[in-house]
């Protein structure tokens, strides 16, 4: 039976993406918003991210938390339009909608044949941070989780292939020796780091403990590498802007669990510049 929901799922997003396609890239976003209000709420309970919104200390009453919810589902439904359009932007058509600080991290990293291990979390539209860093001439893979739907997994990976990042690497065993072997090859690698990892150390996140993975604290070890922390802001509906900070070196006499630690802080506040573009229907601390 789940396998026609996920085909009836399919055929509903397909048909919305044609939608999308034909009304524009404005229009596509204003009518995404109004559909992540809609239907966000069916597939994640509001009480659910109410508690981990109230558990996190984020939002001062039910009011303002429910505030934060609307206009998070309403980006969620932002993101999802702009998948059509991830052509255009890989290809500079939609360029002057993104504005980029710190591109001097980036040409460093490039003139220096550095290794850098690029960390964030599911903010506004995530997948320009690896598209951009890919476009300053980077050899770049990243790491990503394929969608429990099948149907809308092979549209996914093709659009993430083609116009986000060629070098994709599925969560995994098979998928961390496969990073291994191209960080071996002088890659670097871009990940999110706030979703819960089944397989991560419990590291606390907004002073609770949370499943975290440790790759990053792993590859700074083991290689040297820097860590470059990226946040990437929606302004004003339609726009965006991308930061690329300071790129950080830990010393060694860092535990990996410092590392991770040091890591969900910066997380954290990443999130709290502006809690209503993070994805908090996430079951973070399961």
């Amino acid at each position: 039976m789940k396998i026609i929901k996920y085909f009836f799922q399919f055929v509903f997003f397909y048909l919305l993406f044609i939608i999308f396609k034909i009304i524009g890239y404005k229009n596509a976003s204003n009518l995404g918003a109004i559909i992540g209000k809609k239907i966000g709420p069916l597939f994640r309970s509001n009480s659910k991210i109410q508690t981990n919104l109230k558990n996190s200390n984020i939002g001062n009453s039910e009011k303002e938390r429910n505030y934060i919810i609307n206009n998070m589902w309403s980006n969620y439904g932002r993101i999802l339009s702009e998948y059509v359009f991830l052509k255009q932007f890989k290809k500079n058509n939609l360029n002057q909608y993104v504005e980029v600080e710190g591109l001097n991290y980036l040409n460093e990293i490039k003139n220096n044949n550095e290794q850098a291990v690029f960390i964030s979390g599911h903010f506004n539209n995530f997948e320009l941070m690896a598209m951009e860093i890919e476009k300053a001439g980077i050899n770049l893979c990243a790491i990503y989780r394929p969608l429990n739907n099948p149907f809308l997994n092979i549209i996914m990976e093709k659009i993430r292939k083609n116009y986000i990042c060629k070098n994709q690497i599925k969560k995994g065993k098979s998928g961390t020796r496969d990073l291994l072997n191209l960080f071996k090859e002088n890659f670097s690698v871009a990940l999110m780091i706030d979703q819960r990892v089944s397989e991560g150390e419990d590291i606390k996140f907004f002073n609770r403990s949370a499943k975290t993975t440790t790759i990053p604290a792993q590859l700074a070890k083991k290689y040297g590498c820097s860590i470059v922390p990226v946040y990437i802001e929606r302004i004003k509906k339609f726009h965006f802007k991308l930061y690329f900070n300071k790129p950080i070196k830990f010393d060694n006499k860092f535990s990996v669990e410092q590392i991770s630690l040091e890591l969900n802080k910066i997380l954290e506040k990443m999130i709290l510049k502006k809690p209503d573009q993070w994805i908090w229907s996430h079951n973070r601390w399961k």
